[in-house]
Formats: C-alpha cells, sequence, structure tokens
C-alpha cells in the first residue's frame, strides 16, 4: 500500500490539520517509508515463533520476602539542610 497525496489530504482532514503542499510531501515520504518498512517486518519467517499475548504468563524467578526493619533516619537526615528533632524542618507557608 502506497500513499499517495489524495490520502495524506483524507488523513490530515479527519485530523483536523492543515498542511501545505511542502508538508504533505514530507508526510507522505514519511509515511511511505514506514509502510515499506512494515513490509519488510511482514518477510520475516515467525513460523516457530509461540506468539506472547502477554508478558504475565511468563513463569518469573521469586525472591524470598525479607524484611529489614533498620532505622536510618539519621542516615536520611544527613543531607537535610535543617532539622529539628528527627524531622525535617521546613519553613512555615500557611499564615
Amino acid at each position: 500500500m502506497k500513499i499517495d497525496k489524495n490520502t495524506i489530504n483524507k488523513i490530515a482532514r479527519l485530523s483536523r490539520i492543515k498542511l501545505d503542499d511542502k508538508e504533505s510531501e514530507d508526510y507522505i515520504k514519511d509515511l511511505n517509508s514506514i509502510l515499506d518498512w512494515v513490509e519488510q517486518l511482514n518477510e520475516v519467517n515467525t513460523e516457530n515463533v509461540e506468539p506472547l499475548s502477554n508478558i504475565s504468563s511468563s513463569i518469573l524467578p521469586k525472591r524470598e520476602d525479607v524484611s529489614n526493619d533498620t532505622n536510618s533516619s539519621e542516615e536520611i537526615l544527613e543531607n537535610a539542610p535543617d532539622k529539628l528533632e528527627g524531622f525535617f524542618a521546613v519553613p512555615k507557608v500557611v499564615e
């Protein structure tokens, strides 16, 4: 399938965009190159490839759920510009 001037004008009208002649020619060239690339994909042999409809159907490795209850508030507050009693101190923004 090749895109011609009539097709690109119809697409532009349906998309509610205004194209001048230069833009139309550019879009025709771009869309034709995309369609050529899709044609190349259709030539690829996928006979022995099983379709993948959902990634969650594949078996994923599981890891142990381990809780690491560590108090890292001091470590987090090291980079704070201002802190007060173990919390971030910020200027009052509500009057």
